[in-house]
Protein backbone atom coordinates (compact mmCIF):
# COMPACT_ATOMS: atom_id res chain seq x y z
CA UNK A 1 0.00 0.00 0.00
CA UNK A 2 1.32 3.54 -1.01
CA UNK A 3 2.21 6.30 1.60
CA UNK A 4 -0.43 8.25 -0.41
CA UNK A 5 -3.42 5.69 -0.20
CA UNK A 6 -5.60 8.24 1.97
CA UNK A 7 -6.11 10.36 -1.31
CA UNK A 8 -7.72 7.69 -3.50
CA UNK A 9 -11.10 8.79 -2.74
CA UNK A 10 -10.25 12.10 -4.64
CA UNK A 11 -11.58 11.84 -8.00
CA UNK A 12 -10.31 14.42 -9.52
CA UNK A 13 -6.58 14.73 -7.22
CA UNK A 14 -4.12 15.58 -9.61
CA UNK A 15 -0.22 14.30 -8.85
CA UNK A 16 2.29 16.76 -9.78
CA UNK A 17 5.64 14.58 -10.83
CA UNK A 18 8.39 17.00 -9.70
CA UNK A 19 12.35 15.90 -10.54
CA UNK A 20 14.52 18.33 -8.19
CA UNK A 21 18.71 18.07 -8.04
CA UNK A 22 20.48 21.07 -6.16
CA UNK A 23 17.47 23.43 -6.59
CA UNK A 24 17.38 24.27 -2.95
CA UNK A 25 17.35 27.95 -4.46
CA UNK A 26 13.84 27.57 -6.01
CA UNK A 27 12.15 24.73 -4.37
CA UNK A 28 10.39 27.02 -1.42
CA UNK A 29 8.89 29.25 -4.24
CA UNK A 30 7.67 26.26 -6.36
CA UNK A 31 5.57 24.74 -3.83
CA UNK A 32 4.24 27.91 -2.37
CA UNK A 33 3.22 28.94 -5.90
CA UNK A 34 1.40 24.94 -5.55
CA UNK A 35 -0.01 25.39 -2.30
CA UNK A 36 -1.94 28.68 -3.64
CA UNK A 37 -3.47 26.54 -6.46
CA UNK A 38 -7.64 27.04 -6.96
CA UNK A 39 -7.67 23.60 -7.57
CA UNK A 40 -6.65 22.10 -3.99
CA UNK A 41 -6.86 18.26 -4.71
CA UNK A 42 -3.31 17.80 -5.35
CA UNK A 43 -0.26 15.98 -3.94
CA UNK A 44 3.37 17.05 -5.06
CA UNK A 45 5.59 14.36 -5.12
CA UNK A 46 9.55 15.91 -5.35
CA UNK A 47 11.88 13.00 -6.51
CA UNK A 48 15.44 14.26 -5.35
CA UNK A 49 17.74 13.27 -7.87
CA UNK A 50 20.99 13.18 -5.35
CA UNK A 51 21.28 16.57 -4.55
CA UNK A 52 24.31 17.75 -2.58
CA UNK A 53 22.17 20.81 -1.52
CA UNK A 54 19.12 21.17 1.20
CA UNK A 55 16.72 20.40 -1.27
CA UNK A 56 15.13 17.32 0.49
CA UNK A 57 15.17 18.90 3.62
CA UNK A 58 13.51 22.24 2.66
CA UNK A 59 11.00 20.09 1.05
CA UNK A 60 10.54 17.89 4.09
CA UNK A 61 9.73 20.80 5.99
CA UNK A 62 6.65 21.94 4.02
CA UNK A 63 5.52 18.07 4.14
CA UNK A 64 5.73 18.54 8.26
CA UNK A 65 2.75 20.83 7.82
CA UNK A 66 1.48 19.89 4.26
CA UNK A 67 1.15 16.12 3.66
CA UNK A 68 0.18 16.60 -0.13
CA UNK A 69 3.86 17.35 -0.57
CA UNK A 70 6.41 14.36 -0.55
CA UNK A 71 10.04 13.99 -0.56
CA UNK A 72 11.58 10.78 -2.38
CA UNK A 73 14.94 9.56 -3.23
CA UNK A 74 15.20 8.53 -7.25
CA UNK A 75 15.87 4.95 -7.20
CA UNK A 76 17.83 5.65 -10.65
CA UNK A 77 19.83 8.37 -11.48
CA UNK A 78 18.60 11.96 -13.87
CA UNK A 79 15.05 12.81 -14.68
CA UNK A 80 13.77 9.89 -16.27
CA UNK A 81 14.57 7.60 -13.48
CA UNK A 82 13.15 10.75 -11.32
CA UNK A 83 9.87 10.48 -13.15
CA UNK A 84 9.36 6.91 -13.07
CA UNK A 85 9.89 6.90 -8.99
CA UNK A 86 7.06 10.04 -8.97
CA UNK A 87 4.77 7.78 -10.78
CA UNK A 88 5.03 4.40 -8.94
CA UNK A 89 3.66 6.36 -5.88
CA UNK A 90 1.25 8.91 -7.79
CA UNK A 91 -2.67 8.25 -6.46
CA UNK A 92 -4.25 10.99 -8.90
CA UNK A 93 -6.35 10.07 -11.79
CA UNK A 94 -4.27 13.24 -13.65
CA UNK A 95 -1.13 13.53 -13.76
CA UNK A 96 1.07 17.23 -14.59
CA UNK A 97 4.81 17.68 -14.10
CA UNK A 98 6.95 20.85 -12.97
CA UNK A 99 10.18 21.42 -13.15
CA UNK A 100 11.97 22.64 -9.68
CA UNK A 101 12.82 25.46 -10.35
CA UNK A 102 9.84 27.66 -12.09
CA UNK A 103 6.74 28.55 -10.77
CA UNK A 104 2.71 27.62 -11.24
CA UNK A 105 0.10 30.18 -11.91
CA UNK A 106 -2.30 30.19 -9.31
CA UNK A 107 -4.98 28.67 -11.83
CA UNK A 108 -3.18 26.64 -13.70
CA UNK A 109 -4.19 22.98 -12.36
CA UNK A 110 -7.96 24.29 -12.20
CA UNK A 111 -7.44 25.80 -16.24
CA UNK A 112 -5.96 22.33 -17.32
CA UNK A 113 -8.30 20.21 -15.50
CA UNK A 114 -11.26 22.61 -17.47
CA UNK A 115 -9.32 21.61 -20.57
CA UNK A 116 -9.41 17.49 -20.09
CA UNK A 117 -13.25 18.19 -19.04
CA UNK A 118 -14.11 19.00 -22.50
CA UNK A 119 -11.23 17.23 -25.04
CA UNK A 120 -11.94 13.85 -23.19
CA UNK A 121 -9.80 10.75 -22.52
CA UNK A 122 -8.03 10.55 -25.60
CA UNK A 123 -6.68 14.71 -25.12
CA UNK A 124 -3.73 16.49 -23.67
CA UNK A 125 -4.45 19.55 -21.80
CA UNK A 126 -1.91 22.58 -22.18
CA UNK A 127 -1.30 26.06 -21.50
CA UNK A 128 1.15 29.10 -22.31
CA UNK A 129 4.08 29.60 -20.35
CA UNK A 130 6.17 32.71 -19.67
CA UNK A 131 9.83 33.04 -19.11
CA UNK A 132 10.96 35.24 -16.45
CA UNK A 133 14.54 35.95 -15.45
CA UNK A 134 16.35 38.09 -12.98
CA UNK A 135 19.14 38.55 -15.81
CA UNK A 136 16.12 39.51 -18.69
CA UNK A 137 14.79 37.17 -21.00
CA UNK A 138 17.23 36.68 -24.15
CA UNK A 139 15.60 37.13 -27.54
CA UNK A 140 15.92 33.32 -28.46
CA UNK A 141 13.68 32.39 -25.49
CA UNK A 142 11.42 35.10 -26.14
CA UNK A 143 10.79 33.90 -29.58
CA UNK A 144 10.20 30.23 -28.42
CA UNK A 145 7.45 30.96 -26.01
CA UNK A 146 5.40 33.47 -28.60
CA UNK A 147 6.07 30.89 -31.05
CA UNK A 148 4.89 27.61 -28.38
CA UNK A 149 1.95 30.16 -27.36
CA UNK A 150 0.89 30.79 -30.53
CA UNK A 151 0.56 27.00 -31.43
CA UNK A 152 -1.60 26.49 -27.85
CA UNK A 153 -3.78 29.32 -28.16
CA UNK A 154 -5.00 27.02 -31.47
CA UNK A 155 -4.15 23.58 -30.49
CA UNK A 156 -2.27 22.92 -33.49
CA UNK A 157 1.13 22.24 -31.60
CA UNK A 158 1.85 18.62 -33.69
CA UNK A 159 1.71 20.39 -36.83
CA UNK A 160 5.14 22.10 -35.76
CA UNK A 161 6.32 18.81 -34.09
CA UNK A 162 9.52 18.45 -35.66
CA UNK A 163 10.40 21.71 -34.94
CA UNK A 164 11.29 22.34 -31.90
CA UNK A 165 9.39 20.88 -28.25
CA UNK A 166 6.01 21.68 -28.96
CA UNK A 167 4.74 20.70 -25.50
CA UNK A 168 7.60 21.12 -23.02
CA UNK A 169 7.10 19.19 -19.91
CA UNK A 170 6.06 22.15 -17.17
CA UNK A 171 2.88 23.01 -19.51
CA UNK A 172 0.72 19.68 -20.22
CA UNK A 173 -1.80 17.51 -18.19
CA UNK A 174 -3.05 13.97 -19.01
CA UNK A 175 -5.55 11.33 -17.60
CA UNK A 176 -3.25 8.55 -16.15
CA UNK A 177 -4.80 5.79 -18.27
CA UNK A 178 -3.80 8.33 -21.18
CA UNK A 179 -0.34 8.25 -20.46
CA UNK A 180 0.16 4.72 -19.39
CA UNK A 181 -1.58 4.01 -23.32
CA UNK A 182 1.52 5.91 -24.93
CA UNK A 183 4.66 4.68 -22.21
CA UNK A 184 4.64 7.15 -19.34
CA UNK A 185 8.00 7.41 -18.62
CA UNK A 186 9.39 3.79 -19.71
CA UNK A 187 11.16 5.73 -22.69
CA UNK A 188 14.99 5.96 -22.15
CA UNK A 189 15.03 8.73 -24.59
CA UNK A 190 15.99 12.51 -24.10
CA UNK A 191 15.37 15.13 -24.49
CA UNK A 192 12.40 13.07 -22.47
CA UNK A 193 9.99 15.74 -22.74
CA UNK A 194 10.67 16.04 -26.94
CA UNK A 195 10.17 12.41 -26.59
CA UNK A 196 6.74 12.16 -24.64
CA UNK A 197 5.55 14.68 -27.00
CA UNK A 198 6.49 13.00 -30.35
CA UNK A 199 4.11 9.64 -28.63
CA UNK A 200 1.17 12.14 -27.86
CA UNK A 201 1.54 12.93 -31.36
CA UNK A 202 1.62 9.29 -32.69
CA UNK A 203 -0.84 8.14 -30.81
CA UNK A 204 -2.89 10.80 -32.01
CA UNK A 205 -4.16 12.74 -28.75
CA UNK A 206 -6.12 15.99 -29.22
CA UNK A 207 -4.35 19.19 -28.19
CA UNK A 208 -7.13 21.54 -26.31
CA UNK A 209 -6.66 24.73 -27.35
CA UNK A 210 -6.10 27.13 -24.68
CA UNK A 211 -4.69 30.82 -24.11
CA UNK A 212 -4.51 31.05 -21.01
CA UNK A 213 -0.66 31.60 -19.15
CA UNK A 214 -0.36 28.96 -16.81
CA UNK A 215 3.61 28.25 -16.32
CA UNK A 216 5.99 30.74 -14.96
CA UNK A 217 9.58 29.29 -16.81
CA UNK A 218 12.63 30.32 -14.86
CA UNK A 219 15.51 30.90 -16.91
CA UNK A 220 18.97 31.11 -15.18
CA UNK A 221 22.64 30.15 -15.95
CA UNK A 222 22.25 26.65 -13.81
CA UNK A 223 18.86 25.57 -15.54
CA UNK A 224 19.17 21.92 -16.54
CA UNK A 225 18.22 22.38 -19.83
CA UNK A 226 21.51 24.80 -20.76
CA UNK A 227 24.02 22.23 -18.39
CA UNK A 228 23.17 18.85 -19.14
CA UNK A 229 24.45 16.75 -22.05
CA UNK A 230 21.16 15.25 -22.32
CA UNK A 231 19.66 18.68 -23.42
CA UNK A 232 22.73 19.40 -26.21
CA UNK A 233 21.38 20.14 -29.97
CA UNK A 234 22.83 16.52 -30.97
CA UNK A 235 20.04 15.16 -29.08
CA UNK A 236 17.50 16.80 -30.60
CA UNK A 237 18.77 15.84 -34.12
CA UNK A 238 19.23 12.11 -32.92
CA UNK A 239 15.30 12.26 -31.39
CA UNK A 240 13.98 13.86 -34.64
CA UNK A 241 15.64 11.62 -37.14
CA UNK A 242 14.75 8.50 -34.59
CA UNK A 243 10.45 9.36 -34.92
CA UNK A 244 11.41 10.59 -38.65
CA UNK A 245 12.98 7.34 -40.03
CA UNK A 246 11.49 5.04 -37.89
CA UNK A 247 7.61 6.20 -38.41
CA UNK A 248 7.44 8.91 -41.03
CA UNK A 249 10.17 7.50 -43.73
CA UNK A 250 8.67 6.67 -46.97
CA UNK A 251 11.62 4.34 -48.78
CA UNK A 252 9.87 5.27 -52.11
CA UNK A 253 10.55 8.50 -51.96
CA UNK A 254 14.38 10.02 -52.40
CA UNK A 255 15.23 11.72 -49.01
CA UNK A 256 15.87 15.74 -49.71
CA UNK A 257 17.42 17.46 -47.26
CA UNK A 258 17.13 21.39 -47.52
CA UNK A 259 19.19 23.75 -46.30
CA UNK A 260 22.73 24.19 -45.51
CA UNK A 261 22.92 26.34 -42.14
CA UNK A 262 23.89 25.30 -39.09
CA UNK A 263 20.43 22.76 -38.89
CA UNK A 264 21.25 21.74 -42.17
CA UNK A 265 24.92 20.54 -41.64
CA UNK A 266 24.03 18.88 -38.21
CA UNK A 267 21.07 17.22 -40.22
CA UNK A 268 23.77 16.21 -42.77
CA UNK A 269 26.75 15.41 -40.94
CA UNK A 270 24.16 12.47 -39.10
CA UNK A 271 22.70 11.29 -42.01
CA UNK A 272 26.28 10.72 -43.54
CA UNK A 273 27.55 8.93 -40.40
CA UNK A 274 24.61 6.26 -40.57
CA UNK A 275 25.36 5.75 -44.48
CA UNK A 276 21.93 7.61 -44.99
CA UNK A 277 21.30 8.10 -48.77
CA UNK A 278 20.72 11.77 -49.44
CA UNK A 279 20.66 14.73 -51.80
CA UNK A 280 21.25 17.94 -50.42
CA UNK A 281 20.12 21.61 -51.91
CA UNK A 282 20.20 24.90 -51.14
CA UNK A 283 18.54 28.31 -52.87
CA UNK A 284 22.03 30.23 -51.66
CA UNK A 285 24.01 30.03 -55.25
CA UNK A 286 27.24 30.73 -53.23
CA UNK A 287 26.64 27.28 -51.58
CA UNK A 288 25.26 25.34 -54.89
CA UNK A 289 28.11 23.56 -57.03
CA UNK A 290 29.85 23.46 -53.68
CA UNK A 291 31.25 20.21 -51.78
CA UNK A 292 30.25 19.89 -48.23
CA UNK A 293 31.21 16.95 -46.01
CA UNK A 294 32.15 15.51 -49.63
CA UNK A 295 28.43 16.06 -50.44
CA UNK A 296 27.29 18.09 -53.42
CA UNK A 297 25.10 21.22 -52.72
CA UNK A 298 22.55 20.92 -55.78
CA UNK A 299 20.34 23.73 -56.85
CA UNK A 300 16.71 23.46 -55.97
CA UNK A 301 15.37 22.57 -59.72
CA UNK A 302 17.84 19.82 -59.61
CA UNK A 303 15.43 17.65 -58.08
CA UNK A 304 12.06 16.65 -58.73
CA UNK A 305 10.10 17.47 -56.10
CA UNK A 306 6.66 15.63 -56.90
CA UNK A 307 8.60 12.37 -55.92
CA UNK A 308 10.58 13.37 -52.69
CA UNK A 309 10.53 13.42 -49.23
CA UNK A 310 12.09 16.77 -48.03
CA UNK A 311 13.21 17.99 -44.87
CA UNK A 312 13.80 21.39 -44.80
CA UNK A 313 16.23 22.96 -41.94
CA UNK A 314 15.58 26.72 -43.38
CA UNK A 315 15.28 28.61 -39.58
CA UNK A 316 13.86 31.82 -40.74
CA UNK A 317 10.24 32.47 -41.49
CA UNK A 318 10.07 34.47 -44.60
CA UNK A 319 11.64 30.63 -45.78
CA UNK A 320 10.10 28.37 -43.93
CA UNK A 321 6.90 30.41 -46.07
CA UNK A 322 8.76 30.23 -49.43
CA UNK A 323 9.20 26.21 -48.27
CA UNK A 324 5.69 25.81 -47.58
CA UNK A 325 4.53 27.21 -50.56
CA UNK A 326 7.17 25.59 -53.37
CA UNK A 327 6.01 22.19 -51.17
CA UNK A 328 2.34 22.89 -51.83
CA UNK A 329 2.81 23.45 -55.70
CA UNK A 330 4.17 20.55 -55.61
CA UNK A 331 2.09 18.62 -54.14
CA UNK A 332 3.94 17.98 -51.10
CA UNK A 333 1.94 17.02 -47.82
CA UNK A 334 3.22 18.26 -44.43
CA UNK A 335 4.21 15.45 -42.12
CA UNK A 336 4.14 13.04 -45.00
CA UNK A 337 5.70 14.78 -48.13
CA UNK A 338 7.41 17.76 -45.84
CA UNK A 339 9.13 18.24 -42.64
CA UNK A 340 10.54 20.90 -40.71
CA UNK A 341 13.34 20.34 -38.92
CA UNK A 342 14.00 24.01 -37.87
Amino acid sequence: MHTFCYFRHVKRLVSILIPAKNEAAFIEDLLCSIQVQTHQYWEAIIVDDHSTDQTCSLVESFSKTDPRIKCLKNQGKGIIHALRTAFIYAEGNWITRMDADDLMKPRKLEVLLECLSIGGSNAVAVGGVQYFSEEGVKSGYKNYEQWLNNLTQKGTNFKEIFRECVIPSPSWMLHRKTLENIGGFQSDRYPEDYDLAFRMWLYDLDVVPNAEIVHEWRDHPARTSRTSEVYKDYTFTDLKWFYFSNFCRNNERELVVLGTGFRGKKLAAHLIERKVHFRWISHNEKKIGKDIYNQKIEPLNGVDWKCIQLIATVGNEKGRRQVNQMAENAGLVLLEDLFHFA
